[in-house]
């Protein structure tokens, strides 16, 4: 039997984030983060957004598959620590007063995170559920 990986992992494809009011988390990711909604399913309690490559999918605590995951998520407990988006261009002034402009409130100044691509400037908020998201430029290792 042969120990190579018939496989090599390319990126990520998606993303599932279990949510307590589906409307407002479809808002944050659509209307302020930017993603397209492509496919809904409320027979599931489940929307598919495209971000960029990849999908986040969202999924209502309520729901037939979100409510296989017990507590709804909160500050006394998360389903995910972080989800890190790349975003072009990273414009700090531009993405912060965008957040703001929102009302959403930044944790901290822009830092130096590495990710897929090496190190890159990265600012980190929260979505209407408490997750962690991560919005990360460009990395100095790529060109």
């Amino acid at each position: 039997m042969s120990s190579e990986r018939p496989f090599n992992i390319q990126r990520i494809d998606h993303v599932v984030l279990r949510v307590q009011d589906l409307p407002r988390a479809v808002h944050f990711y659509r209307d302020i983060l930017g993603c397209t909604v492509a496919r809904e399913r409320p027979s599931l309690g489940m929307v598919h957004l495209h971000a960029g490559e990849s999908m986040i999918d969202l999924v209502s605590v309520n729901g037939p598959l979100g409510a296989k995951g017990g507590a709804a998520p909160g500050r006394e407990g998360r389903n995910v620590d972080h989800l890190c988006l790349r975003v072009e261009p990273f414009d700090e002034a531009h993405v912060r007063a965008h957040l703001e402009g929102q009302q959403l409130t930044l944790e901290g100044p822009a830092e130096r995170n590495y990710g897929a691509e090496g190190d890159g400037l990265s600012l980190r908020l929260r979505d209407p559920d408490g997750n962690l998201v991560e919005l990360k430029g460009r990395s100095s290792d790529c060109g």
